[in-house]
């Protein structure tokens, strides 16, 4: 008999309760064993994820998307280093992040505690089915993967090494359910689970997140894309500029923190611009320009305005030259998604201005946008990354998985004592 999505749910929700009470020590022991468990199974992962790629590849899927589905060795183990890496971070569960002494005698806490059930939509990236499950581990939560077929063989591979090691501790292996069913009607089931679900966390392609914002109950956590930007003021150091550029494009295109535009100040730009175009082609990047760029590289096609708001996860740039500060800011809120900005300056108030401007997630000064990543900030690594002004925001980590709440310590304290009458206006 087939297990509905709903029945899934249930499971894992009552295996989330036991997960939410697990000492610090066993769940890093839990994560540990996982990590093992994925090392052990290289060749079955490496195997499954090659029937995966020629399945890819068959259907014609972009060299962006074949990259982020692609596993090696080398890959496997840092999976496998990234669950450990997450063990070795602070637990969340149980922190006390403020703490008063009422004058009626009692003290207020603030506390966090998991969220319960957290799912995961997501495209491609089988390093994801690991990374959700060890960071909702740490942070005392279920997970539901649902994964996409293009990903099925490596996700349901990598599963299997990771619910193994959940039976091995005596734990539920349904605190991480991956869904057989890859229909779009199970995947609207899921999202509707308001009452069992306690967040959605969608993860691929801009189409995948506008369909699970516009039709779930159960709030959702998201980013629609990265039009990472890169702004080369005019007191720029241009060699350091020149290193930021290079490495936020050409390092990993298909990766969300890379660069989608460079904005460079017209002082700089006859200086700055033939040499950047130069290092960039020479690498393999095309370039789109407005009439001023290609006036200094005449080579450079013309942009249009959808260029300049599109994340192209290739090797693929967009250039201005931008009269000031004000005007790159000014580009940036038009274009931009909220998501990694980039200023390369030496004067400090102009730094300080662009930090300030800008609400986006992250913000970075004389440093590469790659650097926005959930593993480069100290979080262990990400399962996400926030756009979404709720209780999280940029890359998510374990921290971002909990929740505060009230906790009172008192001796016997009562608002109202025997036989008083409660004042109508309170809650």
């Amino acid at each position: 008999m087939t297990t509905t999505v709903r029945e899934n749910a249930l499971k894992c929700r009552d295996a989330a309760a036991q997960i939410a009470e697990l000492p610090e020590d066993a769940k890093n022991a839990l994560l540990h064993a996982m990590a093992e468990a994925l090392e052990a199974g290289t060749t079955d992962l490496l195997a499954a994820n090659a029937r995966d790629m020629q399945g890819a590849r068959d259907k014609g899927i972009s060299e962006a998307m074949l990259d982020r589905l692609a596993l090696d060795e080398s890959r496997v183990a840092g999976i496998a280093n990234a669950l450990r890496e997450i063990a070795a971070m602070p637990d969340p569960v149980g922190q006390v992040t403020r703490r008063i002494q009422s004058d009626k005698g009692f003290s207020i806490e603030r506390v966090r505690v998991p969220l319960g059930v957290v799912a995961m939509i997501y495209e491609a990236r089988p390093n994801v089915t690991a990374d959700a499950a060890a960071l909702c581990i740490k942070a005392g939560n279920g997970v539901i993967l649902r994964g996409g077929s293009e990903a099925v063989n490596s996700n349901q591979a990598i599963a299997r090494c990771l619910r193994g090691a959940l039976r091995d501790a005596g734990l539920s292996e349904h605190a991480l359910m991956l869904l057989d069913d890859l229909s779009r009607e199970a995947m609207l089931e899921l999202m509707q689970l308001s009452d069992i679900v306690d967040l959605i966390i969608p993860r691929g392609g801009e189409g995948l997140i506008r369909f699970v914002t516009e039709n779930a109950r159960v709030p959702v956590i998201k980013h629609y894309k990265g039009v990472c930007h890169l702004y080369v003021d005019a007191s720029a150091d241009l060699d350091a500029a020149l290193d930021i550029l290079i490495d936020g494009k050409t390092t990993r295109p298909s990766a969300c923190n890379s660069l989608e535009t460079l904005l460079v100040h017209r002082d700089i730009a006859d200086a700055f611009l033939p040499r950047a175009a130069a290092a960039l082609v020479e690498r393999g990047v095309e370039l789109l320009g407005d009439e001023a760029s290609r006036q200094r590289v005449p080579t450079m096609a013309a942009a249009t305005d959808d260029d300049y708001a599109t994340e192209f996860l290739a090797l693929k740039l967009s250039v201005a030259v931008v009269e000031d500060i004000d005007a790159a800011i000014a580009h940036i809120r038009h274009y931009g998604s909220d998501h990694t900005e980039v200023i390369a300056t030496r004067d400090e108030a102009i730094a300080n201005r662009f930090v300030h401007a800008l609400r986006s997630a992250v913000v970075m000064v004389n440093t590469s946008s790659r650097f926005s990543d959930g593993g480069e900030l100290g979080l262990g690594a990400e399962i996400g990354i926030s756009t979404t002004r709720l209780h999280a925001y940029g890359p998510m980590g374990a921290e971002s998985l909990t929740i505060e709440r009230f906790v009172l310590r008192g001796n016997g304290q009562v608002r109202h004592g025997r036989g008083s009458a409660a004042a109508g206006s309170e809650a």
